[in-house]
């Protein structure tokens, strides 16, 4: 129904926003990543919106990117998962690390977003994981770290020092989302063996 809600911020909270468009203040349901990505009180605001049609009313959820918002809508294609469960998900992830999680069929690292229990997860990532892919460049980028990753740069493969090091931190009790971008934020990983390429992930993770 409305594609996106533009004009000046006029109230906002960690799950929800007003938007002042044209004099009409419109409630948008926010995720707490982008309550902490939106400008002040006042300045200007654009979210790009899915409205949701229900009988007890109809409400809008916003977000910064369309990307984000594409997540959303395929996140709510999920049985079981709805426009409250898709925001929680993607509070506690961003749009990239869920990707990586759904193509890594990393059902734990996703079960640890609110409201989302060990089967809605492994659903999450059935359901999605032939419509996200590890060659997309904003994966690549987020396994990247902030281009600290060497071995893994470009997409490449990870070699198998550091797919041990991967192992070792999943047995330590880490999801391998959070293995595998530990293991490429290690500078210079692909010249080093397995263990130290462990005690250096260790210590980002820390």
């Amino acid at each position: 129904m409305f594609a996106f809600a533009e004009g000046l911020l006029d109230d906002l909270n960690m799950d929800s926003c007003v938007v002042d468009v044209g004099g009409f203040g419109v409630n948008v349901n926010i995720t707490s990543r982008t309550a902490l990505e939106l400008p002040g009180i006042g300045e200007h605001v654009k979210l790009y919106t899915y409205t949701s049609v229900r009988e007890d009313g109809i409400s809008l959820y916003g977000f910064l990117s369309r990307e984000d918002l594409w997540m959303f809508k395929k996140l709510i294609t999920v049985s079981g998962v709805g426009p409250k469960v898709a925001l929680g998900v993607l509070s506690a992830m961003d749009v990239n690390t869920l990707k990586l999680a759904i193509v890594s069929e990393d059902a734990k690292a996703i079960s640890k977003a609110p409201g989302v229990g060990a089967k809605t997860a492994q659903r999450i990532v059935i359901d999605l994981k032939d419509k996200v892919s590890l060659s997309d460049e904003a994966v690549i980028s987020s396994l990247k770290d902030g281009n600290k990753a060497s071995g893994a740069a470009g997409g490449e493969k990870l070699n198998p020092e550091m797919e041990d090091a991967i192992s070792a931190l999943a047995a330590l009790g880490y999801s391998i989302t959070e293995s595998r971008k530990a293991v490429c934020s290690v500078e210079g990983a692909s010249d080093m063996d397995s263990g130290s390429i462990l005690s250096a992930a260790l210590k980002l993770l820390y």
